[in-house]
Formats: structure tokens, sequence, C-alpha cells
């Protein structure tokens, strides 16, 4: 049997301190509790990541990378329950990185770059959002007016990136813990889409309701 190769140290590091960050708010966690964490010396920590923004600076390239290929299939949504899917997807992956968005002004008031990138982040959600409903409207899931379609996707992008704070303030204990994951995701993508509402044809707001109810009891 074809023993595995160990993994990269600067890759250990770095999923430790995605769940680290994650579980416990990134301004609580500090390199020595990282290092501590991965059984590693503070100076083989800093030999791969010399100061603590370069870990977040890391973790958000990534996520970043994950979501521009996850928005580019905003384009191929029809319908609501294509809009569903698209949306749990992407609240999937706002919570594999939820320490950006629960320490989210702490942390654009320390990283310049984080403050540029995310800039970005909002545009590119935004834009990808309104190619969503004008997909949903060509495809006869929605009637929308354009004058409408900008800010109803501008609303719907709030929701997105400040969902899981309003969990948190809801419930600080419990609601970013992985066994809240499912229904904070659920009742996300749920609030979101029912922006849509006013402009859904009568049989897609019905089917909107089924799926709601579907996910809402598994």
């Amino acid at each position: 049997m074809v023993k595995k190769a160990p993994r990269r140290t600067a890759e250990r590091i770095l999923e430790v301190t995605l769940e680290l960050f994650n579980r416990f708010g990134e301004p609580n966690v500090s390199t020595t509790l990282i290092s501590a964490e991965l059984n590693i010396s503070p100076g083989n920590l800093y030999y791969h990541y010399p100061a603590k923004d370069e870990l977040i600076n890391s973790l958000f390239d990534r996520y970043e990378k994950s979501l521009n290929e996850l928005i580019n299939a905003s384009d191929d949504v029809r319908d609501v329950e294509d809009a569903w899917f698209f949306m749990h997807t992407l609240f999937e992956l706002i919570w594999q990185y939820r320490f950006l968005y629960r320490d989210l002004n702490d942390l654009l008031s320390k990283n310049r770059r984080l403050e540029t990138h995310f800039q970005s982040v909002l545009k590119n959600k935004t834009r990808s959002i309104k190619a969503m409903l004008d997909s949903m409207s060509r495809a006869g899931s929605i009637q929308i007016d354009s004058r409408e379609a900008e800010p109803t996707a501008t609303s719907m992008v709030v929701v997105l990136t400040y969902w899981l704070s309003f969990e948190y303030v809801r419930d600080p204990r419990n609601a970013l813990e992985p066994g809240s994951a499912q229904a904070a995701l659920l009742r996300g993508a749920h609030h979101v889409l029912n922006l849509l509402v006013p402009y859904l044809e009568p049989q897609q707001r019905a089917h909107l309701q089924t799926l709601v109810g579907a996910y809402a009891s598994t």
C-alpha cells in the first residue's frame, strides 16, 4: 500500500487557522494559539506566515477564488429551484469562511487589502445576482422592471452578506457552531429569495414555498 505524502506544513497551518478563526473569531485567535494547536514552534509558523495578516489574506484569497468560480454560474439560473440551489451553495461557501463575515467590520478596519478586495467581492456578488435576475426574467420565471432589478439585487446581496451576523446576534453561543449550519443556511437562502416573491410568476412562487417546506423538514 502506497503511503500518502504528508501534507505540507503551510497547508496544515491554513486549515487549522481557518478552524480556529471560525470557532473563536479572528480577533480572539493569536499566532501562539495557532502554533500550539499545530504542535509546532512559533518560529516554524512565522517561517511560513511572518504575520497574522498573511494568514488572513491567504484564507481570503482562497475564499475569493472559490466565490468567483461559483458566481459565474448565475447565468445558468432559470427558475426558483435553480436559484435555491445557487443561493444555498453561496451560503455554504460563506459558512466555510464564516470568520470573514462574523468579524467583517473589525477585519476591514485593520487590513487594507481586505478593505479594497471586499469592495470587489460586493460588486461581483451584486453583478452575479443581477445576472441571475436577468436569466430568470428571460426564462419567464419572474417579471421585474429593469429599474427594480438593480436595487433588488443589492438588497439580496445585503442579506446574503450580513445574514450570519444576524444569526450570531440572535444566538451568540450557538449560531456559528457546526451543528447550527444547516438551519442557518436554509433560513438565509429563504430570506434572500423571499425578496423575489413580488416578481415571481404564481407557479414559481408556489414552488418556492414548497422548496422551503421540504428543506425545513429535513
